[in-house]
């Protein structure tokens, strides 16, 4: 089945983007990017699976990076809207790390192609474009290392290096995108409690 005729399964996070067309493209590149890789898909595979010819996919993208570029943007646009709604909930340092934990990995887990592509295809940026998504992953990772220090000087974490335990958090979050199967025994919601468990007992986090 081919993205033009079901995009329902990964399409949610590309609601914004218009005409219809630009979308299914979008979806397509995803569905092609995860399974073949960047470098490896070719305009015509994505215009193939959106149901399109190759020259309708360059009315709305110009190149194959700028495609991927409009996935990234989307995707860490979206990852930082998850980790900051979940700092900024309020509560204890420890229920806003949990639900930090806890929302990034259903994110992960509930859209891993998307999350593969955005992800680990950072390298087929150009300069600029990776300049920019880096800007935003910095973000993310503030966030994050805010949540840290919040527990740190509460008392509630015990975290001696708050830098390198925040690249271990999202790293293990991100993760999730590479192995998810949603065969597997377990839901994103599952996986995301497990994983917002497991990190509030590496921070040392108080009951």
């Amino acid at each position: 089945m081919t993205a033009a005729q079901d995009t329902t399964a990964e399409d949610v996070p590309w609601g914004e983007v218009a005409p219809e067309a630009a979308r299914k493209l979008l979806v397509a590149a995803v569905e092609a990017f995860a399974e073949r890789g960047y470098h490896a898909t070719t305009t015509r595979d994505i215009a193939g699976r959106a149901g399109m010819s190759p020259a309708a996919l360059y009315i709305h993208y110009k190149t194959k990076e700028e495609l991927l570029h409009r996935i990234s943007r989307i995707g860490h646009d979206k990852a930082l809207e998850v980790l900051s709604a979940a700092s900024e909930r309020g509560g204890a340092p420890g229920e806003r790390l949990a639900e930090a934990v806890r929302s990034f990995v259903r994110w992960h887990a509930g859209r891993h192609d998307t999350a593969r592509v955005v992800q680990y295809e950072l390298d087929a940026l150009s300069e600029e474009h990776r300049a920019e998504i880096m800007a935003l992953r910095r973000r993310s990772d503030a966030v994050v290392r805010g949540i840290l220090r919040d527990g740190v000087e509460s008392g509630e974490f015990d975290v001696p290096d708050v830098s390198g335990t925040t690249l271990a958090v999202l790293s293990l979050c991100i993760d999730v995108a590479r192995w998810f199967n949603v065969q597997g025994r377990r839901t994103p919601e599952e996986v995301g409690e497990l994983y917002a468990d497991l990190v509030l007992r590496m921070v040392s986090a108080r009951k």
